[in-house]
């Protein structure tokens, strides 16, 4: 799946200065055997609200006017597989983090230290995805929606161990997390190309959404080609209100 591959590559290059090697091996595998649900739906996204259908995967958009305070070694992020991969880390940073808070190998459990140091190595690894991740949307109109996604993530799991009073089901928690890196693959894709998610976008990532297992599966599972056709991209799929702008709050 070209698109997987595109992303994956561009994760890829994002983590390849990460040491010591013990640490970036892990990344690196991790991001090998890694659902590309959120790269692949950002690229979706950014060639289905392309307004003149041109590749977008060699697009390089211009930067949010709000980024001038960030360095100019932040230029080359601008490429819709770099932001898509943004995605990408941000949701396995996360996705690694939950797992770490539901089976904690720090707790005394009979293994011995491995499993300690696997832990150890396994949430700095998180951390470096998820920092990553933002550095490649943060000069992108995607990079508010990026920092409320970790934010809410953050809420959910504290709710989820406290319990929440009995109120609400865990998995239902926890799937909150795809639904909204779906929203921030789907904001970060229209933005790259200068525009906001359509109605029949937003349609189908709640579809998407409400049938998706967490953790994702394989892209090609739940993806089907979202680019719609000439005739169908309107002057009113180009408007809504769900949707006005990847930086309202």
């Amino acid at each position: 799946m070209e698109k997987a591959d595109s992303c994956r590559r561009a994760a890829y290059e994002a983590v390849a200065d990460v040491e010591p090697p013990e640490l970036h091996d892990y990344i690196e595998a991790s991001l090998a055997e890694a659902s590309m649900v959120p790269g692949v739906l950002t690229i979706e996204s950014a060639v289905a609200t392309a307004a003149d259908g041109r590749s977008v995967l060699d697009v390089d958009t211009p930067a949010s006017d709000r980024g001038t305070e960030y360095s100019d070694e932040l230029d080359d992020t601008s490429g819709v597989a770099t932001q898509a991969a943004g995605v990408q880390l941000i949701y396995e940073g996360l996705r690694l983090t939950r797992a770490l808070a539901h089976d904690e190998p720090w707790i005394e459990n009979g293994t011995g230290d491995d499993s300690a140091e696997t832990g150890d190595l396994e949430i700095l690894a998180a951390d470096i995805l998820v920092a990553r991740g933002f550095y490649l949307l943060a000069r992108t109109d995607a990079a508010g929606k990026a920092v409320r996604t970790v934010q809410a993530f953050g809420r959910d799991q504290s709710r989820r161990t406290t319990g929440n009073g009995g109120k609400t089901d865990p998995a239902t928690i926890d799937a909150n997390l795809e639904r909204d890196i779906l929203e921030l693959a789907v904001l970060t894709g229209a933005a790259a190309v200068g525009e906001t998610p359509s109605p029949r976008l937003l349609a189908t990532v709640d579809e998407i959404a409400d049938s998706v297992e967490a953790p994702f599966p394989p892209a090609a599972t739940y993806l089907a080609d979202l680019e719609p056709t000439r005739s169908e991209q309107s002057l009113e799929e180009h408007t809504t209100d769900r949707a006005t702008s990847a930086t309202d709050p």
